[in-house]
């Protein structure tokens, strides 16, 4: 167990690793963070900060040595600077296991499905001739999107139900497609009539306890998550079926840390993975400000071989993502009653860019979900 006053390094200098580094100082710990960016909003708040490549493998061999254990922020950390660390002996949770399954879209459906856990139909793409194939056998429309390294709707395209639609022919429509995601290894998944999404953020202990959230319902715009709602509006069972599989997700891989593990509902109630993430995950942003313990210091306590805090909520709540300019909304939303704001103090208010987000609380309804 690491003890108050020990070092956690973060690969990554983002906005997680910046609620990472203030979830660590509450506990009297220490964070190192190590990225290749010379400007990055978690250095703000860090104790320590290395900027090198990640697979510069003498500042990383220094880095391994400030910290008694190492996790990371986003999930596109080179495989490579996880072997590094774990050659020069440095304890790196979630482990290589989750990253490898998490990096490769299609490897993450199979493991999902490996589970017993229900996806989207999907099909594996090398190039335009099993891109045809796919789009036989799954049909149109879909969604294309790149194996490795696509996130907030990058890395992906739709597919139409009609090539008319498009204005083109079948061939042309695939062919614009695979140009748009870099033709690179692919993965088809089929369109999804769906009812809502919800996602569950769940943890795992080293000693193998798990802690379940409720699961938000979550709204996103341009492949961006715009908000996140909870208690989401699902059935008690169609909650508790996501939960279960979570958590048979922790298990499977071994898992030490916080995952955010995203569904889709069905209208008649059953869920199916879309994909997880092996971090603290934006969704799960409410429990900042709604529970005692939030996702981010529950992710700390994993990692750090601490017991798990109780992730029952006290009240219900909206938390909005603001995006780009909203972020100038900020001096409003700071006077707003029952408004909690969180600014990540980013430099550029870029589009698309995730600036801040701010959480709205209510009362809790008595016959919401619990946590577990």
């Amino acid at each position: 167990m690491l003890a108050p006053g020990g070092t956690v390094g973060v690969l990554g200098g983002g906005q997680l690793g910046r609620m990472l580094a203030l979830a660590a100082a509450r506990l009297g710990l220490k964070t190192h963070v190590y990225a290749p960016e010379p400007e990055n909003c978690a250095y703000d708040v860090a104790t320590a900060r290395t900027i090198a490549p990640y697979t510069d493998e003498t500042a990383l061999r220094l880095f391994a040595a400030s910290a008694d254990v190492v996790t990371y922020e986003f999930e596109n950390v080179p495989a490579e600077t996880v072997d590094i660390l774990a050659a020069l002996g440095a304890r790196v949770a979630p482990g290589a296991k989750a990253l490898a399954v998490a990096q490769d879209r299609v490897v993450e459906k199979e493991f999902a499905r490996s589970i017993g856990a229900a996806t989207a139909p999907f099909f594996a793409v090398d190039d335009l001739a099993s891109l045809e194939e796919g789009l036989k056998r799954i049909g149109r429309p879909a969604i294309l999107k790149t194996r490795r390294l696509g996130y907030d709707g990058k890395g992906q395209t739709m597919i139409a139900a009609q090539a008319t639609d498009l204005g083109v022919t079948w061939e042309q429509a695939n062919h614009k497609a695979w140009e748009e995601i870099g033709a690179r290894p692919s993965i088809l998944e089929g369109f999804v009539d769906f009812a809502c999404e919800i996602s569950v953020i769940a943890a795992r202990g080293r000693d193998g306890a798990v802690a379940l959230y409720d699961p938000p319902e979550n709204r996103h715009g341009g492949g961006i998550l715009r908000a996140s709602m909870v208690p989401a509006r699902v059935a008690a069972e169609t909650a508790g079926r996501a939960r279960d599989i979570a958590e048979r997700m922790l298990h499977a891989l071994d898992y030490v840390g916080v995952i955010g593990v995203e569904f889709f509902v069905l209208r008649d109630g059953s869920v199916l993975v879309n994909e997880f993430a092996p971090r603290v995950h934006n969704s799960g942003h409410w429990t900042l400000d709604a529970c005692a313990v939030s996702q981010f210091e529950q992710h700390i306590r994993a990692i750090a071989g601490w017991p798990l805090g109780d992730p029952v909520r006290h009240s219900d709540a909206i938390m909005e993502n603001l995006i780009g300019e909203e972020i100038l909304r900020w001096s409003d939303l700071a006077a707003t009653r029952g408004w909690c704001l969180h600014v990540y103090g980013k430099g550029e208010a870029r589009s698309g860019r995730k600036m801040g987000h701010v959480t709205r609380l209510e009362p809790r309804r008595p016959d919401g979900a619990q946590g577990r």
